[in-house]
């Protein structure tokens, strides 16, 4: 959806539940901003008991003091019945900010709230808070960082892409959930926002190509692979700057998308092979429960169940 189109989005009246099916089968509870907390009708353990983060957005462009009174009795609400719940605050609309004004009202809305909980002897709590846009990536980059807290092997992702970077020569990797446009991981080195932005953009593109090029309405749609889940999807796009974006279906839902320099390019024979085993990895680590941690160490002894790469 582009962000023109969220214009007609209707407002959220009511609690509603969506599954997703992805890379991670997620249940999302979505509340309006009007929501009773103390209404008897609404039942917090039920909603909260099983919730592992709860995500609050506040209009950056509104007055945001009764909305921070909202924030501070949600989360006293949902820690007091999840203690393990982790908090997510959305600071969205900020596109209509300058620089200094979005990082003061950063500053603002996390130093009030802050001394909230503190006067309630809550200071535990911790919160994180993100600027976000819909007219940019900071959304995407915002949730990414939300869904890779959920991910318990986000470690074991982390060790295998640091091991396929460090060995085919990648600048900067990101395993994409492709719907979504969600990173679940990249690896160790910091996130540059213009490279993360170039390779989400890739997806774009591929999209764009594949429904022209693709196959028939009716039929099954990959948007990297003409045999949706086999892993054999791939696309490459040289940039003018010398270096290129590498993508490879992982499988139907994940893809990597590597950058990397246009001379580390020329040994592509040894990249292949490399995201062999990282997809490889990166599929046991999914089936993980079918044969136990036990089993997957015994596979990859080398790096906490991850290996089996090869260096030029």
């Amino acid at each position: 959806m582009s962000p023109n189109e969220t214009l007609f989005v209707e407002s959220t009246s009511r609690v509603r539940k969506e599954s997703v099916v992805s890379s991670m089968d997620l249940e999302i509870w979505d509340f309006p901003g009007h929501l009773d907390l103390d209404d008897p009708s609404f039942d917090a353990e039920e909603v909260f008991s099983g919730s592992t983060a709860l995500v609050f957005v506040i209009d950056a462009q509104d007055d945001y003091l009764e909305a921070l009174q909202r924030l501070y009795t949600t989360v006293t609400r949902a820690h007091k019945v999840n203690p393990d719940i982790s908090f997510e605050v959305l600071i969205h609309k900020v596109d209509g900010l300058s620089d200094d004004h979005k990082i003061e009202t950063q500053r603002d809305i996390h130093q009030r709230i802050s001394d909230e909980l503190a006067d309630a002897q809550l200071d535990n709590i911790h919160l994180s808070f993100y600027l976000t846009s819909i007219y940019d990536h900071s959304i995407y980059e915002a949730i990414s960082k939300v869904i890779q807290k959920l991910i318990k092997q986000l470690a074991t992702f982390e060790n295998l892409m640091n091991i396929l970077c460090s060995n085919s020569g990648v600048e900067k990797a990101f395993l994409f959930d492709i719907m979504s446009k969600v990173y679940i991981a990249t690896d160790s080195s910091p996130v540059d926002m213009q490279s993360y932005e170039l390779c989400s953009d890739m997806i774009d593109v591929i999209f764009d190509v594949s429904s022209i090029y693709g196959p028939a309405q009716d039929a099954p749609v990959s948007p990297v692979s003409p045999n949706p889940g086999n892993g054999e999807g791939h696309a490459v796009i040289k940039l003018n700057n010398g270096m290129v974006l590498y993508l490879r279906e992982v499988n139907s839902y994940l893809s990597l998308v590597c950058l990397l320099r246009e001379d580390n390019f020329e040994k592509q024979g040894l990249i292949d092979y490399n995201f062999r085993c990282f997809q490889e990895g990166i599929l046991d680590v999914f089936n993980l429960r079918k044969f136990g941690a036990g089993a997957l160490k015994d596979k990859y002894p080398q790096c906490n169940g991850v290996g089996g790469f090869h260096a030029s």
